[in-house]
């Protein structure tokens, strides 16, 4: 079973709908054969940082609020993630564009890390105030993860992996993605935002019913008498 799932790496629900996902996950019998692919999304792809500006500075001018009103909505943020064993930490986050984060996300699929990636960047940003905007900080991200430091800096440096990036976003364009967390299931179901954990799961025993190939029945090349539940055929 193949889920895919549109996040960025600044969006709280993101995060939280992530871990509600993995708990899902952990309780499903065929967890072994579900494929998680993470695509890019950039909430603000036009964001750029501004040196000493708060998340709240950041948020209170996106959303043409006060500081105050944005540091409550923070707040509230950080009591859901803690329902979900999450310590946001807002007070020292540093805003970000995530361009480059989620390029380095694709270099992380490359080698078959990309879940790890994805989990390191989020933790980085909302946990441990990691400037995400600093190429030097997510190539020491990347080598904690087992990823070549050369390797990450030059595709950073080069944008090697920016047209994946697009290509992501186009792709959620093309299947009218408004917002994120944004999961899709084989193709066929979708489900957008941090969802409870039992909707997770509901859904992936739904899809696994309905994607597992059936054994088709056997053509009948000759009827003859038989017995069956009703008897014998006299």
């Amino acid at each position: 079973m193949k889920v895919e799932i549109w996040s960025d790496i600044v969006c709280p629900f993101c995060y939280i709908g992530k871990r509600r996902f993995e708990q899902a996950l952990e309780k499903f019998p065929h967890a072994d054969n579900v494929e998680v692919v993470w695509r890019s999304f950039e909430l603000t792809p036009d964001y750029r940082p501004i040196p000493g500006r708060n998340v709240y500075e950041s948020l209170a001018e996106k959303k043409g609020i006060p500081v105050a009103k944005a540091k409550e909505m923070s707040d509230y943020m950080a009591d859901m993630a803690k329902e979900v064993g999450l310590k946001y930490d807002f007070d020292n986050a540093v805003p970000t564009n995530t361009f480059l984060g989620h390029q380095l996300i694709h270099l992380a699929a490359k080698h078959g890390k990309q879940g790890e990636a994805k989990e390191r960047l989020m933790a980085g940003y909302y946990l441990q105030g990691q400037d995400l905007n600093d190429v030097d900080t997510l190539v020491k991200l990347a080598t904690e993860i087992g990823l070549d430091a050369e390797e990450a800096r030059a595709a950073l440096l080069n944008g090697t992996y920016a047209e994946e990036v697009r290509h992501d976003e186009y792709q959620a364009q093309q299947i009218n993605v408004r917002g994120v967390p944004f999961f899709v299931f084989e193709d066929k179901y979708a489900v957008s935002g941090a969802q409870p954990t039992e909707l997770f799961s509901e859904v992936l025993e739904k899809v696994w019913d309905e994607f597992q190939p059936t054994k088709p029945a056997p053509i009948m090349v000759a009827d003859g008498p038989a017995c069956g539940p009703d008897g014998c055929e006299i």
